[in-house]
């Protein structure tokens, strides 16, 4: 265990207590809207991973599971759909208008599977 250092403020000698430090590398949307949601509506689990230094590995977790898992629900719902690079080629306009019902359709299971949860 390490030791405690303390401060001297006034007559008062305090304790320095630091949470454990993490990297900070840089979030994506679906960690940002995580820590949003866990700072507003789980505080003690938000709380618990901040002072024992996995807040930041919590949610870049997230942030790469969420963007796979949104990787392979587009591919799997254009699959089924029978969107192929053919009707890319055929009729631009279509093919991106499936595609973006598709994106917006995997991303609302997301933010219910792993964002709100």
């Amino acid at each position: 265990m390490t030791q405690i250092t303390y401060t001297k403020q006034g007559d008062y000698l305090l304790p320095n207590l630091l949470p454990p430090q993490e990297p900070q590398i840089p979030l994506g949307k679906y960690g940002l809207m995580r820590r949003r949601f866990l700072q507003q509506s789980r505080k003690v689990t938000y709380t618990n991973l901040l002072t024992t230094g996995q807040l930041h590995a919590h949610l870049m977790e997230i942030e790469e599971t969420a963007r796979s898992r949104l990787e392979q629900i587009v591919s799997q719902m254009a699959q089924t759909e029978g969107v192929t690079e053919e009707l890319k080629a055929a009729d631009q306009m279509k093919w991106v208008g499936l595609m973006n019902n598709f994106r917006s359709a995997a991303e609302e299971q997301i933010l219910q599977e792993l964002i709100y949860a």
